[in-house]
């Protein structure tokens, strides 16, 4: 670090140290600070640095297209809600997606919002950039239809009103046609609430005072003006109310001049023009106040802003080593975000979907990795649990935001996980279903003649088994006529060749963890035409693992101790020095992918032959890295070196950070472990 960049580190420090211990109200606090980035953003000290990559390593970026798919894409799939919905899902809306004459001037003839989500970059390795719409396209909201089509797939996921922002300046607005549509359209009939995003419009996206294209003018007259103007939107009876009083939000109250006199301007004449009382709410984008003490009724959550994870930038391998953006973990924004007491005022939860902001500032984003579609579920329920206790006559929870594709917070279909979003939505609004204890055993079936052996091992087994098998394209027919020989009743999942058996069985273990499955059996040929060993290796394997007076040891010890999470033939496990082979720089980005600690030398252990039980929540932290299915090579009889073998050593590593034990058989059921010298299976190299 250069001395000038100490000495602005030192200086800030200083600064924000006396600012904290200041005594001053809320209200204060929150105007100083916004007075002093607005004008001092300058003296704000850049955060850690990433790594830059071994030069001699493969960079991870897309090699084909940004637009594949991941593990956990989601198709479109008919569901139920309850009814009644536990709570009102509200989801923040941006109408910047059609062009205007002052973004043709400000920003390029046709400028509108996909103009700065395709042209962003990946920066670090497993940056998911550019992230680009799925089905509903590169919409244009000049055309009642596209709003239509959002509406209807909100509705169906469980999405109950949109929050527009409402762009006015002193008597001007701006993006407001497709919200005159809304209001000239009654089939357009989701719910819908106004949130005045009463700052300045600058080159920054920021709302900051430098280099302003459009400006606030606050004033006494211009909120009465304001209301007016507003009044037919309040007046819809398709806008969202509470307790039958239309709600307006206000995105940033400390911007008003006198906030509690515009509050009660705006309830006075309202009063007097026939629209009754309304509900007056603020986000806590950048002001903390008790919303009572500005004359508001309430206050919104506004994740991320406002909760500020320590930064994970210095772990991540840079991609442009000029990067001066911030990484942080949103899981970490969910911790903080969950472990928050409830205020003493009225304030609604709120969740977000993730949140990556590279389309508005190339090479200097915020971003927060390890978002996940099941990780917003949790949230998103503990949301509603919180909306329930906190307003128990009309609970409501809002989540940033609907489509807000530049910020990375999207719950609209995309091209990487489809609908996942949407469709934990849906999952977060029913009850939580139960854990399937029928053990289910996943079989990757490359030579169909094999499944006649594992088929009989399962059977004498003497377990009621929920079967399901993988396999290729090129080998489907074959699988299926077999498998109908041998009267197995089986699920049969076909996907590419590519990835071994460790693709298809992420695809798999992610289902069956959102299904709740509790157990299950990994199993596959174990044959490869370099391999002379591959019989003896699947032989050994299925006897330890199949066993039939191991098995109900095993799936006891499953039932009797919920932290272990995966269970291995003796005499398999053995430590990642001993194999690293080619595949340290792939286990590598596996872990800084999914969020692990990378292993230290010395340190981890990996289940060689990758068959062996497990609970797929073990596994959930690389499920939910949502790698893409083309970071796997295609298959060519690779002997080393993949991207599946790294995951085969990254299985251990993901459950033990989850909490989750790995345990062999023989000390489940009271033998001896045994330990040779040498494996006899694969080479040792270091």
């Amino acid at each position: 670090m250069s001395p000038r960049d100490l000495a602005k580190r030192y200086l800030f420090t200083v600064l924000r140290t006396g600012f904290r211990l200041t005594p001053m109200p809320v209200a204060t606090r929150d105007r100083l600070r916004q007075r002093f980035l607005e004008r001092h953003a300058e003296l704000v000290p850049q955060g850690p640095r990433g790594q830059i990559a071994d030069a001699s390593l493969a960079a991870r970026r897309p090699r084909r297209h940004a637009a594949g798919r991941a593990i956990g894409y989601m198709p479109h799939r008919v569901g139920t809600l309850p009814a009644p919905l536990p709570a009102t899902v509200v989801a923040f809306y941006l109408p910047q997606f059609h062009p205007i004459p002052e973004n043709d001037a400000w920003w390029g003839a046709g400028f509108t919002e996909w103009h700065n989500v395709t042209r962003a970059l990946p920066q670090f390795e497993g940056h998911a950039q550019p992230r680009l719409p799925g089905e509903l396209g590169f919409y244009d909201l000049r055309l009642p239809d596209a709003m239509r089509r959002q509406m209807q797939l909100a509705r169906e996921y469980g999405v109950g009103a949109f929050c527009s922002y409402f762009y006015w300046f002193a008597g001007k607005t701006l993006l407001e046609q497709p919200l005159r549509q809304w209001l000239a359209d009654p089939s357009l009939d989701l719910p819908l609430c106004l949130c005045w995003a009463n700052e300045n419009w600058s080159r920054r996206w920021d709302g900051r005072a430098d280099d302003i294209l459009i400006g606030q003018q606050h004033s006494a007259d211009d909120d009465l003006a304001f209301i007016e103007y507003i009044a037919p939107y309040l007046a819809d009876p398709r806008y969202l109310r509470v307790d039958g009083q239309p709600l307006l939000l206000i995105y940033r109250p400390g911007l008003l001049p006198e906030p509690r006199k515009t509050a009660e301007r705006w309830r006075e004449w309202c009063r007097s023009h026939g629209i009754g009382e309304i509900r007056l709410a603020y986000v806590q984008s950048f002001d903390r106040v008790d919303p009572r003490d500005i004359g508001f009724d309430a206050a919104v959550e506004f994740p991320p802003n406002n909760i500020s994870p320590s930064p994970i930038t210095a772990r991540q391998h840079l991609l442009n080593p000029d990067y001066s953006g911030d990484v942080h973990d949103w899981r970490e924004l969910v911790r903080q975000s969950v472990a928050q007491a409830d205020p003493a005022y009225p304030r609604y939860p709120a969740v977000n979907p993730g949140w990556d902001n590279e389309p508005r500032g190339s090479g200097r984003g915020r971003v927060f990795a390890h978002a996940s579609p099941r990780g917003y579920r949790d949230w998103l329920r503990h949301a509603v649990d919180t909306a329930q206790r906190r307003f128990p006559t009309q609970p409501m929870v809002f989540v940033n935001a609907w489509n807000e594709w530049a910020e990375g917070a999207v719950l609209e279909p995309d091209t990487r996980l489809g609908h996942a979003w949407l469709d934990a939505t849906r999952t977060a609004l029913r009850p939580v279903p139960a854990t399937e204890t029928r053990p289910c055993a996943v079989l990757h079936i490359w030579y169909p003649d094999l499944l006649d052996e594992l088929a009989a091992a399962l059977r004498a087994s003497h377990v009621d088994w929920r079967i399901v098998i993988t396999t290729a394209h090129e080998r489907e027919q074959q699988v299926r006529e077999r498998a109908a020989q041998l009267g197995i009743d089986a699920e049969i999942e076909v996907f590419e060749n590519r990835g071994r058996d460790i693709l298809p069985f992420l695809h798999v273990a992610n289902r069956l963890l959102d299904e709740g499955v509790d157990v299950v059996l990994k199993l596959h040929s174990k044959r490869s035409t370099h391999r002379e060993n591959g019989d003896a290796w699947r032989t050994d394997l299925l006897g330890k693992l199949l066993a039939p007076e191991r098995v109900g040891r095993i799936l006891s010890a499953f039932a009797d101790d919920p932290a272990l999470g995966i269970v291995h033939a003796e005499g398999h496990l053995q430590p990642l020095d001993h194999y690293w082979g080619q595949n340290r720089a792939n286990v590598d980005y596996l872990c800084r992918r999914a969020g692990i600690p990378i292993p230290e030398a010395g340190y981890g252990s990996f289940v060689a032959g990758t068959m062996f039980w497990l609970r797929p929540a073990a596994l959930r932290l690389l499920l939910d890295a949502h790698l893409d299915v083309l970071d796997f090579e295609a298959e060519a009889a690779q002997r080393d070196g993949t991207l599946a073998h790294a995951v085969e050593r990254t299985f251990n590593l993901a459950a033990s950070e989850s909490g989750f034990a790995t345990r062999s058989i023989a000390s489940l059921i009271g033998l001896e472990e045994g330990r040779a010298t040498t494996y006899p299976y694969a080479q040792r190299s270091g």
